[in-house]
């Protein structure tokens, strides 16, 4: 069985909101036309509370800063998908169905979570896990925002967990905060073992 890992495509990282990525709203259609073809689909949310350890806000400092977070360095970002707001909200043209799982990261206000599987400190999990492996589920294909960032943790932390993993190259959009990040993630994410395909080539990779 495959699942089709949705990461993070909401409000406040497309257009209009908080913290954009470029061109993020343009992963919904992609997402929407293949996501029928997989057994399972997870949406993942960015959920902090007010006041959480990656806000600017927080430390009265810049954005862009760094700060030392519990023995990690913390990038800063503006104030974004605080939980029960608008912008943490999963974009509206996403076909979100209701056997579809949710999974929430980021809730701790101490630390920051990347990846849909563990915190920054890798202390502790999401349910992510849990429920694939509940489901059976050994093959991910991973789509959302932000390919440097988010993508990037929750691919490494899958193949570290043992899945299978294929990155859809246009189904994701990165910040590229500093310009080559998001050919590095790429490349990062293919030396450690996910497979990188398109969106055309996913019924052929899941043998439809």
């Amino acid at each position: 069985m495959h699942a089709l890992i949705v990461t993070d495509v909401q409000n406040d990282f497309c257009p209009g909101g908080t913290l954009p990525v470029k061109e993020g709203d343009q992963v919904v259609s992609v997402i929407n036309r293949i996501r029928d073809l997989f057994d399972v689909v997870v949406f993942t949310q960015d959920w902090h509370p007010n006041n959480h350890v990656s806000f600017a806000s927080t430390h009265g400092r810049r954005i862009g800063d760094v700060v030392d977070a519990n023995a990690i360095p913390q990038l800063l970002w503006p104030d974004h998908c605080i939980q029960n707001t608008k912008g943490a909200r999963l974009h509206e043209g996403l076909i979100v169905k209701e056997d579809d799982f949710i999974v929430h990261k980021g809730t701790d206000p101490r630390v920051d979570s990347y990846s849909a599987f563990f915190d920054n400190q890798r202390d502790h999990k999401t349910l992510l896990d849990h429920y694939l492996n509940d489901k059976g589920i050994r093959s991910l294909f991973v789509t959302g925002l932000a390919t440097d960032y988010c993508i990037k943790f929750t691919v490494l932390d899958a193949l570290d967990l043992g899945y299978a993993v294929t990155v859809i190259r246009d189904g994701v959009r990165g910040v590229d905060l500093n310009p080559g990040d998001v050919d590095r993630a790429f490349k990062e994410m293919e030396e450690t073992g996910a497979r990188i395909v398109t969106s055309d080539q996913v019924a052929e990779t899941l043998g439809h």
